[in-house]
Parts: structure tokens; sequence; C-alpha cells
């Protein structure tokens, strides 16, 4: 890769950074504009992160940090955990925005001097309620300050990881260490561990209680969250653009959420008072979605100048930092938000992946080392990569059940070895198999609805092995690996790697459209309220 940028690429850059900062010289000056300056620091963040990342790949790869790119003819090898450079870009613009988000508040609406009172009673409602969006309370510093020591810390331990190549058994906890600063802070600024109880539980409530409090069971899950979030796209990975792709489809379907708490519009389902009103009432958790918003955006901008270099054919890897910063920032968002239900709405495909994935990453099932997919050389499409049998090492009764069970519901695909029952006039020659589909040798065969299976003398030939429908018998050969992406190509096919990763892509974003309908239009029957003002009172979410 080429550690210098071409005359149209810095002239556009330039361009952007010296836009970027006239903008933030304007929102610093008067009553301030958090939003536009938040705005300004993504583009910012977006032209630093490009160019570093150019400059910095050589340096990468001279200290021993780059990999091959196992699904290209040629394998060349590229930089390898240049989303530290993005990291590191996130974190920093995170900090200089700092003074923008709160100053004015502090001057404008306080005493001064870090006091927390509110000297001027005409924006005294309108600190507390978030009404006004070009201030931002000094009361969300803390959430905001945890936030972002989380993300260093994650920065950190993922950093650790790419140097290191820690065992996947060790890494797993790395989020849960990482997230201590962000649960602590909750502990002392929130201390909410309450949820809705959904309407179809309130028969077995008693008293008809509607909020039940987890008490230290919601940090358990608090944690929980933040180590699934980061694994979770650390897993869905493999080929050019995957990561960072999913982390901008879900970043952005993020922001969406957010926006329908701040932007008025005809039909918005969370600030119209009903479907036929064009009137809106003010959401009370403004300020929490301008928190959100505030860590979403430059994420955003940090995640589309990484993904171009990433994109097929890729010139950089992300690593594993970037994997776990994308993840955690989700996690935060959602705890510091409350909307961690939403996040998992949106994540649907990462769910399905993980669940599927348990087999092999508890060691139920063989894992080996790269589950991506297998690159034909000779076609350069990518086909579903298997997990090899031996025939003393069969999958155990309890397996071969689930193999069985699994394959019937189109979830995996089983190669068998069967022997072949041919016409007197021809004999039984190998058969190569590729996705299901059988192609014959030179020699005419013919193959019976019901192979039989038999063991061959040691002087046979090799037996065929082919991927037989569901419910047959035979020494299994080879499985699919257990990810979607092995999945999605059983199902749909070899695909070139830009193809793949568009379609999955597509797969995610209407998964999370999915996930945000349910959310803001289906809550309603399954909690009986929703996030809409009722004669302009806010009900229980």
């Amino acid at each position: 890769m080429s550690s210098t940028l071409d005359r149209k690429e810095t002239w556009s850059l330039l361009s952007l950074f010296g836009g970027s900062l006239a903008v933030l010289a304007n929102t610093f000056q008067g009553d301030g504009a958090p939003v536009v300056a938040s705005i300004a620091f993504s583009v910012l963040a977006f032209t630093v992160t490009y160019a570093f990342v150019r400059w910095s790949g050589p340096s990468f790869a001279k200290a021993g940090m780059k990999g091959k790119d196992l699904s290209k003819r040629d394998a060349r090898e590229i930089p390898e955990g240049m989303g530290s450079v993005a990291a590191a870009v996130f974190i920093l613009v995170l900090m200089a925005f700092i003074p923008f988000a709160f100053y004015k508040d502090i001057v404008a609406a306080t005493s001064g001097g870090g006091n927390r009172d509110v000297t001027i009673p005409s924006i005294l409602s309108q600190v507390d309620t978030g009404r006004l969006l070009h201030r931002f309370p000094h009361s969300k510093l803390s959430s905001y300050q945890s936030a972002l020591n989380t993300l260093q810390a994650t920065t950190i331990l993922g950093l650790a990881d790419d140097i290191l190549d820690l065992r996947w058994r060790h890494k797993f906890f790395i989020p849960a260490v990482a997230s201590l600063p962000l649960l602590i802070v909750y502990y002392v600024d929130f201390g909410v561990t309450s949820v809705v109880v959904p309407n179809f539980l309130l028969r077995y409530m008693p008293h008809g209680v509607r909020l039940i409090d987890l008490g230290p069971f919601y940090y358990a899950y608090m944690s929980a969250l933040s180590i699934f979030a980061p694994n979770s796209i650390n897993i869905l990975a493999g080929i050019n653009g995957i990561e960072v792709g999913q982390s901008i489809v879900v970043a952005g379907l993020l922001v969406l959420n957010s926006s329908l708490y701040l932007v008025p519009f005809s039909g918005n389902p969370v600030l119209t008072n009903n479907a036929n009103s064009t009137t809106y009432t003010p959401h009370p958790a403004t300020d929490s979605h301008l928190l959100s918003l505030y860590i979403l955006l430059p994420f955003l901008a940090i995640s589309l100048a990484l993904y171009i270099h990433n994109r097929y054919p890729a010139r950089v890897f992300v690593g594993d930092t970037y994997c776990y910063v994308a993840g955690m920032t989700f996690a935060v968002v959602a705890i510091l938000s409350h909307f961690s239900k939403t996040l998992l709405l949106l994540l649907i495909p990462q769910i399905f992946n993980f669940v599927y994935s348990v087999p092999q990453l508890f060691k139920l099932v063989p894992c080996p080392r790269h589950r991506l997919p297998r690159f034909n050389a000779r076609t350069g499409l990518l086909e579903p990569s298997v997990t090899p049998w031996e025939a003393d090492k069969q999958p155990k009764p309890y397996l071969m059940a689930a193999f069985n069970l699994l394959e019937r519901f189109g979830l995996l695909q089983i190669t068998r070895q069967a022997t072949v029952t041919a016409k007197s006039n021809t004999t039984a020659s190998p058969i190569e198999t590729s996705n299901g589909h059988l192609r014959k040798s030179s020699s005419v065969i013919s193959l019976s609805q019901s192979p039989t299976i038999s063991t061959p003398p040691r002087s046979a030939s090799p037996l065929p092995q082919t991927t037989m429908k569901p419910g047959a018998t035979g020494r299994i050969v080879a499985t699919s690996n257990l990810t979607i992406i092995n999945l999605y190509l059983v199902h749909r096919g070899p695909l070139r790697e830009d193809q793949l990763c568009r379609e999955l892509l597509l797969l995610q974003a209407a998964c999370g459209l999915l996930g945000l309908f349910i959310r803001h239009k289906l809550a309603m029957f399954l909690f009986g309220m929703d996030n809409r003002p009722v004669g302009g009172v806010w009900s229980l979410v």
C-alpha cells in the first residue's frame, strides 16, 4: 500500500479539514452549538483518520503487524491492526469536544467555577429538561467522562490483543474489565436498576407490579452487554469490509433512533402526540440521546475513513482493537442512554451468529483458527469453509443428533462418504462436491436414490464424497463451519467477496430497520405503553 496521498485526496482532505476548523471556531462563539460542533469534529476525525491510516500503514507492516489476505489469488501481505489508529483519533476527538459541549452551560446557566447551581430562573426548566439543544447540562459530564475512560481502556486492551495475539478464552472477558469505569459511574450517578414488566407477565406478578428492581443482576446484565457487543463484532468477520461495514450500519441506525427523540417531523413515532397530529412534545430523554449522538457521530466518521481502506480489495486489516472499540461504543451509548433493548434489536444478525457459533467457540465441535469462507482460486469465488472429520474421530451421538437436526432445518451442510451403485458397464470413480453439487468424472456414473453405505476392501478406490439429503446416513467427512457467513454461502452459493459483503450489510440494515419498527411501533402491544405522550404527559417507557 502506498503511504502517500495523491493530489486529489490531498486537496479534498485539506478542504474538509479547513472547513471543519472554521465551523468549530464559529460554534465556540456566542451561545454555542454543540451539535454543529460535533458534526465539525466528526469531519475533522474523518480527514485525520484517512490520512494517518495511509501514512502509518507501512510502519505497522515494518514492525511485524501485517497479515495475508487469504481470499485473494496472490495472498499478499497488508498492514494489520490499523483500527488502533482510528480508535486513537476517536478518543482524541471526544476529548477535544468536551469544552464545546459543557463550557457554555456552566458559564451561561450557572454561577461558574464548576458549580451546578442554576442562577437564571428563565432557563431553569430548560436546562433541567434539555430543551435548549445548544446547551448541554453539566450533570452529563461524568457520564461522558465514564464513556471516554471505558473507550480508552478498551483501546489499550485491544492493542494488547493485536500485539500479543491472545487466545479467545482469555480475550473474551477483556471488555468486562474495560467497562468497569462505566459501571462505577452508572452506580454513582444513576443507580436505576428497575425494568418494566411486559403485559403477558403481569398476571404472574404480585399485586400487578409494573416495575421490578433487578438490583445487582442489572449490573451483571450491563456487564454481559459490554462483553457481548465487542465480541459479536469480532466473530462476525473474515471478509474484506465486514467488521467496519456492520459497525457503520449499526451506528447509523443508532443515530437514526436518537434523532427520532430530537428532530420533530410529521409522523414521528416518538415526538408526535398521535398519528394524525403535527404538534410534538419534547422528550425528557433529550439529553441522553444528545449524549449518544456526540459519541456516535465521530465514531461514524472514523469508521467511514477506515472502511475506505478496508473494503474490497482491502489495503489494510482493522485488527481486534477496532472490533472491541466499535462494540464497546454501542454498549456505552445503550447503557448511558437507557436503550439496551433497542441495541439488541439492532444486533439480531450478531446474536444469531453468536448462538450459532457456540458449539465451535466452546470446543464442542472442532474449531479451526480461521473460519473464514474458502477461496476457490479457479473461480475466484468464496465458498463455505468446512470442519473435516476423520474416520476414527466421528461426532459423538449427541452431536450427530444435533447435526442431523440442523441439517434438516437448513442450518448446516454435511458432507458424507457413501458407496455409489454403478451400472454394470461402468465403474465407480470419485465424485467431487462443491456446495452440494455433484460433478462426474470422465466415467458415466448412475447414483441410486438411496446410496448403500458399506466399508470397501483395502484395494478399492476411495469412496465418493457427497452432500446428501437431510436424514441420509454415512460417515461424516466434513461439516460447514458454524458462522452466519458460511451459512449464507451454503444457501446463496459461491459469491465474489465484495458481493458477499454487500449482501450481508444489506441483511444487517434490513434486520436493524425491522428492529426499530418493533421498538417504536409494536412496543405498545408488549408493554401497554410506549414513548408517546398522552395529552401532553409522557408515559413510562
